[in-house]
């Protein structure tokens, strides 16, 4: 059996599995019933705080900064390695300013300008949570990897001053209960602007609210460009209805698209976990920003469907894509919703940045493990069978088929990116609470 062959049965293989493995996720709905251990579900401190093959909330997982790299720090209740002797004040101090019990400055990869939102109730949930609850677990914590000259504290009381909001969240005026509920969540515990929100000159957040167009607005973060989250049509949320946002929160896909990148961690410990009251506020909240710029509807074309199945699609990467990704994705663009995402219309594949589109035919997608269950189907890598021009070639013809319109993607992009990326793509964290 050829590869190419055995690649479209693994695919048409899943399609019937993972109806299964999808019901059995399901039956398990209940959100945490400890209020401590709801919010780290919500605000995902496991998934940084935890190192793959580790124990949950110990640190060590490596994280890249623009200094150099750094690592999580363990906040199990350890006396001697852990935060054991921090008291509630030492506790909030950290989470809501960046500031450690010994007094030096967090990095922001804590992402404390989020936090600085929490409620005074909720800081003190979390503290005996992580107080009670989870055990504690005596591991050091590995020195960051960020030349002498450059790790220096002081500076960051600064750029704090200048870059995080002080107060918690304040309920606006003009907005029901459900939508200020989806902000708090949102701009405070699921600090979504920490990666979906463009950085500045200073790589601080562009902005931590709705007032301001830039939050949300999408933003390229490790090798992975995590996509507009606003009222854009073509690139953002526009054509997502409140239900879409919410079964790809519990599930990790919709209709019209699959969850790829670090996001996979936050729908593997954190957003199915939530009750269906709070993920309906954060798809409300969500559906309520304005689009950043005018964009022209989406309308599918099938013409390059015709083409693909007629064998007279001639554009470099038709023949590829006829090989390769038609048994998941359809002649058609379409996908198998929900499990395998269309390529027609997806604001992934219409993004000006192709970066995870590349990511994904590079190096494939992690598991997706909803509650214990992992589905059947994910993307494969393909950064051993095909060469930088390969890649560039099919990646430019999916973002010009079936009415799609994207620039051409580079061989010298793709080969970038095969540089900057770990072709281990099953380094994924997913661990119990406690």
């Amino acid at each position: 059996m050829t590869t190419i062959s055995r690649t479209m049965l693994c695919g048409l293989l899943a399609l019937f599995a993972a109806g299964a493995a999808t019901a059995r996720a399901d039956e398990n709905t209940n959100p945490p019933s400890n209020p401590g251990e709801y919010l780290a579900r919500a605000a995902d401190c496991v998934s940084c705080h935890s190192a793959p093959g580790g124990k949950a909330f110990a640190g060590g997982l490596k994280m890249g900064s623009p200094l150099g790299n750094i690592y999580s720090t363990n906040i199990t209740p350890d006396a001697e390695t852990g935060i054991g002797s921090y008291s509630l004040a030492d506790f909030d101090r950290a989470l809501r300013q960046g500031i450690a019990k010994d007094g030096h400055r967090l990095y922001p990869a804590m992402p404390y300008p989020s936090y600085a939102k929490l409620s005074d109730a909720d800081v003190a949930a979390l503290y005996a949570f992580f107080m009670k609850q989870v055990p504690p677990v005596h591991q050091a914590n590995r020195p960051n990897e960020i030349p002498s000259y450059l790790d220096m504290r002081w500076p960051l009381a600064i750029w704090s001053s200048l870059f995080t909001d002080s107060g918690s969240y304040v309920n606006k005026s003009g907005h029901d209960a459900e939508w200020n509920r989806g902000a708090y969540l949102v701009q405070g515990p699921g600090h979504c602007g920490a990666c979906h929100t463009p950085r500045g000159f200073a790589w601080q957040e562009k902005a931590l609210d709705e007032n301001d167009s830039d939050y949300l607005a999408g933003a390229l973060l490790d090798a992975w460009y995590a996509p507009d989250l606003r009222g854009d049509v073509r690139t953002g949320l526009g054509r997502w209805s409140k239900d879409d946002i919410v079964s790809f929160l519990k599930s990790g896909h919709n209709k019209s698209a699959a969850v790829f990148g670090s996001m996979i961690d936050v729908v593997n410990n954190s957003t199915p976990y939530m009750s269906d009251a709070d993920l309906s506020a954060i798809a409300g909240y969500l559906k309520s920003l304005p689009a950043t710029s005018t964009q022209p509807a989406y309308a599918y074309n099938d013409a390059t469907t015709t083409a693909l199945r007629g064998g007279h699609a001639t554009q470099p990467g038709a023949a590829l894509y006829a090989g390769v990704c038609w048994a998941c994705h359809g002649y058609d663009g379409k996908g198998f919703a929900p499990y395998t995402p269309a390529l027609a219309g997806n604001p992934v594949v219409l993004d000006e940045d192709p970066s995870s589109l590349i990511n994904l035919v590079l190096n494939g997608s992690n598991p997706v493990v909803v509650k214990g269950t992992p589905d059947s189907y994910r993307m494969p890598q393909f950064r051993l069978q095909l060469s930088d021009q390969q890649i560039a070639d099919v990646v430019t013809f999916i973002r010009n088929g079936w009415g799609n319109q994207g620039a051409a993607v580079t061989a010298a992009q793709v080969a970038e990116l095969r540089k900057t990326t770990d072709p281990n793509s099953d380094q994924v964290i997913i661990l119990k609470m406690r």
